[in-house]
C-alpha cells in the first residue's frame, strides 16, 4: 500500500512539475544545477557534456562570441556554409540548452538532407528565399514543404530528414537555433557513402537496389561535397 502511495505522489510531482515547467520537461539537454559551467578545454575527461571551468576563472569574455558574425564559404559543391554555435566553438554554453547556427547559401546552394537527433531546429530567414522542407517519420514518410521569405521563420522537427535549398536570384542567409548545447548534425548522404569505415557495399546495394558500380560513384561524388 505505501508503495503504491509513493507511486502516486510521484507520478502526480512529475505531471505538476511538466505543467509548471514544460520548457524543462521537453528540454533536450539536463538542466543545470548552477548558474553557469563554461567549458573547461584543458581537462581531458570523457563525460556526458563538458567539465567546468573553475568559477574564479570565468571572465565576461567567456559569454561572448563572434563565431556567427563573418560569411561562411560557399565556395564547394553545395553552394552552402554552416557556421556552428554550440558548445564546440562557444565554451559558455555548456550546460545552457541553447545553440545556434549561421547558414550561408551562394545562389542556388542547397543545405542537403540531414538530421539533428538531439533538437528541433528553428530556422529565421534574414535574407533571401529558400525552399525549406522535413519528412516524417516511417512508415508515413510525408513530406512537408514550403518556400520562406527573408523576415519568415521555419521549425523543423527534432530528429527528423530536413533541408534548405536557396531558390531566390541571389545569396541567402539564414540563422538557426536549438535548445541543445550540442545538437549533432548527420547528413543522409554522407552517413551512408562516406561513413568510416566505410558501409559494406552489399548494404547499400540491397537497400537502395543500386549496382556497385553505382555506389562506387555515388562514394566517389560525395566524398567531394
Amino acid at each position: 500500500m505505501a508503495g503504491v502511495l509513493w507511486m502516486r505522489l510521484a507520478i502526480l510531482v512529475f505531471v505538476a512539475t511538466a505543467a509548471l515547467h514544460p520548457q524543462r520537461s521537453l528540454a533536450a539537454d539536463e538542466d543545470p544545477l548552477q548558474d553557469f559551467c563554461v567549458k573547461d578545454t584543458t581537462q581531458k575527461l570523457h563525460v556526458n557534456g563538458f567539465p567546468c571551468k573553475d568559477p574564479a576563472q570565468v571572465q565576461a569574455s567567456d559569454f561572448a562570441s563572434d563565431s556567427l558574425k563573418k560569411p561562411g564559404n560557399t565556395s564547394n559543391a553545395l553552394g552552402v556554409a554552416v557556421t556552428p554555435a554550440n558548445v564546440l566553438t562557444f565554451g559558455g554554453l555548456n550546460t545552457q540548452v541553447v545553440s545556434a547556427a549561421r547558414i550561408d547559401f551562394a545562389p542556388h546552394g542547397l543545405n542537403p538532407p540531414h538530421v539533428h537527433p538531439r533538437a528541433p531546429e528553428i530556422l529565421f530567414l534574414a535574407k533571401g528565399t529558400l525552399l525549406v522542407g522535413f519528412v516524417t517519420s516511417t512508415p508515413d514518410n510525408k513530406l512537408f514543404a514550403q518556400t520562406i521569405q527573408a523576415g519568415e521563420l521555419f521549425i523543423f522537427p527534432r530528429g527528423l530528414v530536413h533541408f534548405q535549398l536557396n531558390v531566390g536570384y541571389g545569396a541567402a542567409l539564414a540563422f538557426s537555433a536549438f535548445n541543445s548545447q550540442n545538437p549533432g548534425t548527420s547528413q543522409v548522404a554522407k552517413v551512408l557513402f562516406a561513413s568510416t569505415p566505410p558501409i559494406d557495399d552489399a548494404v547499400l546495394e540491397k537497400a537502395l537496389q543500386l549496382n556497385a558500380a553505382d555506389v562506387q560513384r555515388l562514394r566517389s561524388l560525395i566524398s567531394k561535397t
